[in-house]
């Protein structure tokens, strides 16, 4: 949509669409957002949007909020955001959308969003399944402040709900039929392969998550102890996004994650894994570890749950393990064959770009926002 015109006495004054964009987090620090709607700020711009970004807990905060324990302190943090997001809502009706990606607020209520809701157009965008209880472990003592059920209410009061994936969609559908599906999505530009640098005799097995996905590389401890037992000092194993994260049977010592040398630790992977429990928490992932190593040529192994089996075609674009044995079976295979490998990445790099990137989607993006605002 083109800004519009306003004629004053001897000039013409452009004014732009005007987006909050309401999230928990500062800007690159969590997944959810870069990935979600974070890349597509600038793109935004470009297409004649003024947009103000506000979140709830800084850099500073971030050591208080997310350690155990500190409940008074937590309690002060608490105390801040609530003012924070009061201030949010008395400035809403200046703006022509708010855009809430998960929650506005930590807590069980749906107090902001209602608020939103009445004073401009919504977008509510999500892509887990946040209506099942989950808490980070440094926090499980203030679960019952928590209430994933308000999720549907959220939906209920929003004009338009983004979803990651068919399944999300599903459920939302439930409350609010003006859903449209937005996978998650990679900035191509950004992530792609680079020049090999490490030991070309060795096979590295990768797995790349955070503090609060690194009980999903659990599943993935039976089946690469069995690798390498099977193939000894040909393989290694990384683990990227849990710093305190030790195996030492496998060699394993966790890197922390850092924007700024993601993509070359990714690089050094040979194969990608990612593995998952089938339950209703994982079915509501949208495959962004897999879509990461997929746009890196890194040939990609997912475990067959969720969205996981659309963006993988067995045997053509990465692969699909079941079982511990269909693992074993399917990393011995890429191990042993590296033009194997070579192809399952190229194509990989191939489906992302042409479904799950930032550039196939950010015209979808811009017209379903687009078309909110001119609604009536």
């Amino acid at each position: 949509m083109k800004s519009s015109r306003k004629f004053g006495k001897n000039k013409i004054i452009l004014v732009k669409n005007k987006i909050l964009f309401i999230a928990p987090l500062r800007k690159d620090r969590a997944p959810s957002q870069r990935f979600r709607f974070e890349q597509y700020l600038d793109f935004l711009s470009e297409n004649g949007f003024d947009y103000t970004f506000s979140y709830l807990v800084s850099e500073k905060d971030d050591k208080v909020f997310y350690s155990k324990g500190k409940a008074i302190r937590k309690f002060f943090l608490m105390v801040k955001y609530f003012f924070i997001r009061l201030k949010d809502v008395s400035r809403s009706s200046k703006y022509d959308l708010v855009f809430i990606q998960r929650e506005a607020f930590f807590l069980g209520f749906t107090y902001f969003e209602k608020r939103f809701a009445k004073k401009t157009k919504v977008i509510f965008d999500f892509d887990d399944s946040i209506w099942l209880p989950n808490v980070s472990d440094a926090n499980k003592k203030f679960n019952w402040l928590k209430n994933p059920q308000k999720t549907a209410k959220i939906i209920s009061f929003s004009d338009l709900v983004f979803a990651g994936n068919c399944y999300l969609s599903d459920y939302a559908l439930n409350y609010n039929k003006n859903t449209r599906i937005i996978p998650t999505t990679i900035d191509t530009r950004e992530y792609y392969k680079l020049e090999k640098t490490e030991n070309p005799e060795t096979v590295c097995i990768g797995w790349s998550g955070s503090i609060t996905t690194i009980q999903h590389f659990d599943y993935a401890i039976p089946f690469l102890k069995r690798i390498k037992k099977k193939y000894g000092s040909k393989v290694v194993f990384k683990v990227i996004g849990d710093s305190t994260y030790i195996n030492e049977e496998l060699n394993i010592k966790g890197l922390a994650w850092n924007k700024k040398d993601e993509t070359v630790i990714l690089n050094s992977f040979d194969i990608g894994i990612m593995p998952l429990p089938n339950d209703e928490w994982a079915k509501g992932k949208c495959g962004l570890k897999g879509l990461q190593y997929m746009a890196m040529e890194i040939p990609t192994i997912m475990s067959p749950v969720g969205v996981n089996v659309e963006i993988i075609n067995d045997g053509e674009n990465g692969f699909l393990a079941e079982n511990e044995e269909e693992w074993v079976d399917k990393l011995s295979l890429l191990i042993e064959n590296p033009e194997l490998r070579l192809k399952i990445g190229t194509n990989g790099r191939k489906t992302v770009v042409e479904r799950y990137s930032v550039e196939s989607q950010k015209n979808i993006f811009l017209n379903y926002i687009n078309e909110l605002i001119n609604s009536d």
